[in-house]
């Protein structure tokens, strides 16, 4: 059984845009490919034919995977936050003991991106940052040992 997959508007615009591009496009190239591959004869000893059918495989398998996480997906509205509280959708300013500042999106798994600071409510951090306040520290266990971060800001994000 699938779960909920949350989802903010440009998370969802953007697996939109994915699904598109690999049902059309993307398809279209692997099968041009192995149109091609038929073509260089017996194709129980074409490497270029079982090297694009195995491209097909996982492509159908990403397609299949993106029409199930837009199936089971909940919208997060950005008007419908507020900056009381973290919540999926919220961009959380933070600041750590050292008195370094960060500043983190938080966002469903099925969209996070930690490269671009895009955390998912599902990490130890995002865990730790949902239902907090501005003004609250938060401890968070990591590998390499504890970790304080005390939320100073709390805007809306997209």
């Amino acid at each position: 059984m699938p779960k909920d997959v949350i989802l903010t508007q440009e998370g969802l615009f953007n697996l939109k845009a994915e699904l598109d591009h690999l049902s059309t496009t993307r398809r279209r190239e692997i099968a041009a490919r192995i149109k091609e591959a038929r073509e260089f004869g017996d194709i129980s000893e074409n490497a270029e034919y079982d090297d694009a059918k195995n491209e097909q495989a996982m492509l159908e398998a990403r397609i299949a995977s993106l029409e199930d996480k837009l199936r089971s997906a909940t919208v997060v509205d950005a008007s419908d936050l507020d900056t009381n509280m973290v919540r999926v959708g919220s961009v959380v300013h933070v600041k750590d003991e050292a008195g370094k500042s960060n500043k983190y999106t938080i966002v469903g798994s099925a969209e996070a991106k930690p490269a671009e600071a895009k955390l998912s409510n599902e990490s130890p951090v995002g865990r730790a940052l949902v239902g907090r306040k501005r003004g609250e520290e938060v401890t968070i266990a990591t590998p390499r040992g504890e970790r304080k971060l005390k939320i100073t800001k709390i805007d809306v994000g997209v």
